[in-house]
């Protein structure tokens, strides 16, 4: 009996066994082949496993969604084959990857990039620029298509939703930009420079060298006002509001006899707190919201690369082995890798040639 000749269900739990490899050369038999195993199915248990594939426990694929502005709704984004997904995630495990400079400037920053779909924004000095990432290879198109400024000193931090972007800076201003218009509304947050900002549920959560943490409202009602203020006892660096919207975490300088990381909840109360396990300052660090976490260290450009199923480093990238310049922000898609050091942003471009392990 002709392989192809059985049923579908019972094509796809006989492949369900096999690895990465061996899908690979048996698509390699025939067209009829090449075809089945090229479908999505065939390749959802392997991409549940495997880093950086949008993929859930539960085999939703979040790679492709994302939500629609007007009625946040989930609405596709452009599709990726799990197969190339998976062939991709490999390249990541086994650190093949293409690196390449996108934008030098002159005098050294701290500069701090977000990335939403197909747009890159970055800061630099006082302003921040959006550009679009051209869908042929991740670099960026020649003109930026939005400037957002209005800080007097520098930048220190900006976060996105659906319709603003939220800047923090040296200046103790924090000023919300719509991104549709050039309308935007600033007011001053803290006594001091506010270096870090989040934004979730018409809620922001500021952070300052004032010692203190203060939680903004953003609805249209009660816009700009502060709700609360909560002494922290040491510099703030970093915010997160967590994705339940019931508490938030702070990270402080370390400097006081405070544990640098606490869990605040919407009563302002702390309810949990760490001590700083690490020799060297990771100046950013983010998440796939599954398996995969990216951080940057304060010297030489060190990006290392986490899977949270292991205890020991997956991957790491020393993108400036001359320089101390620390990687002061970081983002990544399926396929990239974006970091901002002092003077330089790096593209790590993931869809090269297969890893040795898929020969």
């Amino acid at each position: 009996m002709f392989l192809f000749q059985l049923p579908e269900d019972v094509l796809f739990h006989v492949f369900s066994y096999l690895d990465p490899r061996s899908l690979c050369r048996l698509s390699q038999a025939c067209k009829r082949s090449y075809m089945f195993i090229s479908r999505d199915a065939v390749w959802r248990k392997i991409a549940k496993d495997i880093i950086n594939t949008g993929m859930t426990r539960q085999g939703i694929d979040l790679c492709n969604l994302r939500k629609g502005p007007e009625d946040n709704k989930l609405e596709k984004c452009p599709s990726i084959p799990l197969k190339d997904r998976v062939r991709v995630s490999h390249n990541w495990i086994h650190g093949v990857c293409r690196k390449e400079v996108l934008l030098k400037w002159k005098i050294n920053l701290l500069p701090w990039i977000q990335l939403d779909c197909d747009v890159l924004y970055l800061s630099q000095a006082a302003n921040i620029s959006a550009y679009h990432l051209r869908a042929e290879g991740g670099k960026l198109q020649n003109n930026r298509v939005a400037l957002f400024s209005g800080h007097q000193e520098d930048v220190c931090r900006f976060t996105l939703t659906d319709t603003h972007l939220i800047s923090a800076g040296g200046d103790g201003k924090i000023i919300v930009h719509d991104r549709e218009s050039d309308y935007s509304v600033e007011y001053y947050g803290h006594n001091q420079e506010v270096n870090c900002i989040d934004c979730k549920g018409g809620v922001i959560v500021s952070g300052s060298r004032d010692k203190t943490a203060k939680i903004w409202a953003l609805a249209p009602d009660r816009f700009g006002q502060c709700l609360h203020t909560i002494p922290t006892y040491d510099r703030v660096w970093s915010v997160a509001i967590s994705p339940s919207l019931c508490n938030f975490v702070t990270g402080t300088a370390c400097c006081e006899n405070f544990a640098p990381l606490r869990i605040w909840d919407t009563e302002r109360r702390c309810v949990m707190e760490w001590e700083e396990p690490h020799d060297s300052a990771l100046y950013c660090i983010k998440t796939d919201k599954n398996h995969m976490i990216a951080s940057g260290s304060s010297y030489y450009g060190v990006v290392r690369l986490w899977d949270k199923r292991q205890t020991r480093c997956l991957q790491m990238f020393q993108l400036a082995p001359t320089t101390s310049s620390p990687v002061y922000s970081l983002c990544f898609n399926t396929t990239h890798l974006y970091a901002a050091l002092a003077s330089v942003l790096y593209s790590l471009d993931f869809r090269t040639a297969a890893s040795q392990s898929w020969k």
